[in-house]
């Protein structure tokens, strides 16, 4: 930090390189703050954004810790799509939840779109979730509260409506 501001022990401390020893400290302290945040659990970029943004960070320090921890692979939106997308389906949800929770958590609904198709089709993942209900009735029910479509859970269950 110290040398990107040409600090050496014979410069002086003009206001202009005081000025810059404090956009570095910003940037380092920002950087701190995004890692810290990291360490807890992966966000997307917008989310970090959002939180720095939230601990009071000013925003080209923000810009630039997340610029920093993404050029590193720390932050990568389409890995944190695609291995959130499969945790949540493995955990039971269906499409339309697994699509909303990601972009709830800043995910763009390109990189939304792309995790959906990475998963084992809706109708099978319904399909083993039913096999643990009672009857067909509560398989309806949890599925259909679990954000599975009504196409996926006909699909594994067949209609409720046995007329229909």
């Amino acid at each position: 930090m110290l040398v990107r501001c040409g600090l050496a022990p014979d410069v002086a401390l003009d206001r202009q390189r005081l000025r810059e020893i404090r956009r570095e400290l910003l940037r380092a302290d920002a950087l701190g703050t995004a890692v810290r945040v990291l360490a807890r659990r992966d966000v997307s970029e917008r989310r970090l954004r959002e939180r720095l943004a939230s601990r009071g960070v000013h925003a080209d320090a923000a810009e630039s810790a997340v610029a920093a921890l993404a050029s590193a692979g720390a932050v990568d939106d389409a890995r944190l799509a695609h291995a959130r997308a499969t945790s949540l389906s493995e955990r039971g949800w269906g499409d339309a939840a697994i699509g909303a929770r990601l972009e709830q958590e800043g995910l763009s609904p390109e990189l939304v779109t792309g995790a959906l198709a990475a998963l084992p089709p809706e109708s099978s993942r319904a399909a083993g979730i039913a096999a643990r209900a009672p009857d067909l009735g509560a398989a309806w029910r949890r599925l259909a509260r679990r954000g599975f479509s009504p196409e996926a859970i006909e699909d594994a269950l067949g209609p409720l409506d046995e007329g229909a």
